[in-house]
């Protein structure tokens, strides 16, 4: 021990010893005043050190994103599709804790279960948000009047927001490829967006959003999974028009086009595509996460977007810088 020194001079029987001599006082200051100078000088030697050689930080340490707090959509209605899993859930959540309202899309009853337990978080969230479901196959085409009206009675009379968000994908060689195969895809993909918007533009407040996804494979072109990005494409092309046509009531149309993302949707793209995507990603060369996603799409539909419209946002970390 560093002090071991000093256990004689401490002692009960010590200091007896230097009561009875006379010496107790001058003694006594100065043990307590060499501690103190010591200790003075110790602490002084490690300030001035650690400002030479500062604690090394990993560069390559993760940290987890805060999660938001402001309130930029506070007591706005949204409409998500395809809400009870993956990016869908995740952009809900987002459009949540900023503060709006959001009317979860399902598709399947098997999703019931997930979405109520989305919404009762939503609901404990502390934003003021609320949250309905509505279990609606966006593949028939009066679907969307279904939405709108649980919606509005959810709600009240006015919609925002409106994600279109649910889609499907899968891959077939151009050879095989059926008929019923492109209607699976672009009843969903295309044509439910579209009567989405259709069916909330009656309802609709100024400045209103409308966010369609779309994906990078409408630009890349991945081999075997023709009919999903011309769906995509399809979506882009939808999403500049629908800018133009409704901008002059305030309102703005974008696309978000994810690259690989963490997601159910992610198993059902082929792993060679995958590994090349990320090869190419230029952040960080990973598969993105939902919450990169929700947050353009969040940021889409505020207000500090308001002057962005017509434009498709590549979420993807830079993929080819598509």
């Amino acid at each position: 021990m560093a002090f071991e020194w000093l256990a004689p001079i401490l002692t009960p029987t010590a200091l007896r010893s230097v009561q009875a001599d006379g010496r107790p006082v001058i003694t006594l200051f100065v043990v307590i005043f060499g501690l103190s100078l010591f200790g003075a000088l110790c602490w002084y030697i490690n300030f001035e050190t650690s400002k030479a050689y500062p604690k090394k930080v990993d560069p390559n340490a993760k940290k987890a994103p805060a999660p938001s707090t402001a309130l930029t959509l506070k007591d706005k209605v949204a409409i998500v599709t395809g809400a009870s899993r993956g990016i869908g859930a995740g952009l809900a959540l987002e459009l949540a804790r900023r503060g709006a309202n959001v009317t979860l899309v399902y598709t399947s009853p098997r999703s019931e279960e997930l979405t109520t337990k989305l919404a009762s978080e939503i609901k404990a969230l502390g934003s003021g948000s609320n949250a309905t479901i509505v279990q609606a196959d966006l593949s028939q085409t009066d679907s969307p009047k279904k939405i709108v009206d649980a919606t509005l009675e959810a709600f009240g009379g006015k919609i925002d927001i409106l994600v279109n968000n649910a889609g499907v994908l899968f891959g077939k060689p151009i050879a095989e490829t059926t008929a019923e195969d492109y209607a699976a895809i672009f009843d969903i993909n295309v044509r439910a967006p579209l009567l989405m918007t259709a069916a909330v533009m009656p309802h609709l407040r100024a400045p209103g959003r409308i966010i369609n996804l779309s994906s990078v494979g409408a630009r890349f072109g991945p081999p075997g999974l023709a009919l999903y990005a011309a769906s995509k494409a399809a979506i882009e092309g939808m999403t500049r028009s629908l800018a133009h046509e409704l901008g002059g009531a305030g309102h703005t149309v974008n696309a978000v086009a994810p690259g690989p993302t963490e997601s159910e949707m992610l198993d059902d793209v082929p792993k060679d595509i995958v590994e090349t995507q990320l090869k190419t990603t230029a952040v960080e060369h990973r598969v993105g996460t939902v919450d990169d996603i929700a947050r353009i799409v969040a940021f889409l539909a505020s207000e500090d977007a308001r002057w962005v419209s017509g434009q498709t946002i590549s979420a993807s970390g830079g993929y080819l810088l598509i």
